[in-house]
């Protein structure tokens, strides 16, 4: 689960010293599906890059990267694609006490720039939100984010923070042989809360507002997005030796407004994420997390009610193991089943996702 705020609440900056930070792996991630569906199968494999350095006490640099490699099977035949994924390079510098955070973040387009259009379809699926697979998308043009964000204590409990960002587009070519695609820019505005609740329980919580300009194909039509809103809120619960995490994630997209009808309109949709963590240390080294998520989504047209595009269920159980002073190894596995839509109707899926991780920090 991927959390929409970003930037820290409590009013505290990167910490004092230099230290460096990374990490690889490999993830799976597996679906398989009825045998009415257009895909049998989707696999990909993706092996994550991450690197973390302090230059001094409030400034911090960040990158990470990846390859990964895609495979589907479908009645006409297999489609694949593999390569690496663009670059992201963030510069991080905590002002005023670290009180604020000033970032600009800029993705290198390393990148596929431009796939063959067989692999279209493939693509498609890989950006299927109830799916979340680990790469869902090889690369764009790149771009340039800049934003900040604040925080300060509300009594001796509770923190609030608010944050803002916006990020433009290069303009590249999504498919080989067609038009160039020029993104429309993207701004965000955050506000978040966190604090202690009846003594024990910790609770946090964000919402998102989005909005973005229409993007704009070679041959001049123009397709575009409606706002965004994003509510998460996590509570943690002490459970004996144990740590017992809810959470629930919450994304709305409305239609477009001020487009007239040559302006193609990404339809409406809504995702809703809930999920349950507990997490138990069986050593001073070694502790084990099992979880469970549900995953639904739904999308239609401007008008009218929206349509289930697909919902999962997904359990399994992480292992963290601390190898030495330095060294962190993180196994997950899990498994999941549920529903994706089919013309008027639905097909069952199942599906696996295995992951390794080494961290190394100093």
């Amino acid at each position: 689960m991927w959390l929409c705020a970003a930037a820290p609440l409590a009013a505290q900056g990167l910490g004092d010293g230099v230290g460096t930070a990374a990490r690889t792996g490999v993830v799976f991630d597996g679906y398989y599906f009825g045998s009415s569906y257009a895909f049998d199968h989707v696999v990909e494999w993706t092996v994550p890059v991450g690197l973390s350095h302090r230059l001094g006490p409030s400034l911090t640099v960040d990158l990470s990267s990846g390859y990964a490699h895609a495979a589907a099977a479908t009645t006409s035949g297999t489609l694949e694609l593999s390569g690496p994924t663009d670059t992201d390079v963030r510069l991080s510098w905590a002002a005023v006490s670290g009180r604020l955070i000033v970032s600009v973040a800029g993705t290198l387009p390393t990148g596929k720039r431009a796939v063959d259009t067989s692999a279209v379809p493939l693509l498609s699926a890989l950006a299927t939100e109830v799916l979340n697979f680990a790469t869902p998308s090889f690369g764009t043009g790149g771009g340039v984010t800049g934003g900040f964000a604040t925080a300060f204590k509300l009594g001796e409990r509770w923190a609030v923070g608010v944050g803002g960002s916006y990020r433009w587009y290069a303009r590249y070519t999504p498919v080989a042989g067609g038009g160039d695609l020029e993104p429309g820019g993207e701004g965000r505005v955050r506000l978040g809360a966190e604090g202690r609740v009846g003594g024990r329980a910790y609770f946090r919580g964000a919402a998102v507002y989005a909005t973005s300009g229409a993007d704009t194909l070679g041959t001049g039509s123009r397709s575009a997005s409606g706002p965004r809103f994003l509510v998460y809120s996590g509570l943690s619960l002490p459970a004996g030796r144990s740590s017992l995490s809810l959470y629930a994630y919450d994304r709305y997209r409305l239609r477009p407004h001020g487009y007239d009808s040559t302006v193609v309109q990404v339809p409406r949709g809504n995702v809703l994420v809930l999920g349950v963590r507990l997490e138990r240390p069986l050593s001073p080294v070694l502790s084990l997390a099992p979880n469970v998520e549900f995953r639904h989504e739904l999308a239609g047209p401007a008008t009218g009610s929206l349509a289930l595009l697909g919902w999962l269920v997904r359990s399994g159980v992480d292992v963290r193991c601390r190898a030495s002073a330095a060294w962190t190894v993180l196994v997950q596995g899990q498994a999941a089943f549920g529903r994706v839509a089919d013309n008027g109707s639905s097909v069952p899926l199942v599906g696996p996702r295995a992951v390794v991780l080494l961290e190394w920090a100093r």
